[in-house]
């Protein structure tokens, strides 16, 4: 789906493998993935992460990164105490 909306195949590796070539993304790409997975193993908000998010996005960007992973998130979870099947 991510290459549907012009996601480089380059970027699906780096995220697959765990942001370990993360020249790739700028630095606010990196801030908001990191906000994503904060959000995703469900971890406080520190203050330094506010900090960053902060440097980068106003609040209502903020607002909406957190709406989006949250859907997502809400999706995964719905998906797999159902055991949907992944559809391409």
């Amino acid at each position: 789906m991510a290459k549907r909306f012009g996601v480089s195949e380059e970027s699906i590796k780096a995220l697959l493998e765990g942001l370990k070539n993360p020249q790739i993304f700028s630095e606010r790409e990196l801030v908001a993935l990191e906000f994503a997975e904060t959000m995703s193993e469900n971890r406080k908000m520190t203050d330094e992460l506010w900090s960053k998010l902060k440097e980068h996005f106003d609040d209502g960007e903020v607002i909406e990164i957190a709406c989006v992973v949250g859907v997502f998130n809400y999706f995964n979870r719905f998906n797999n105490v159902l055991d949907v099947d992944i559809t391409k």
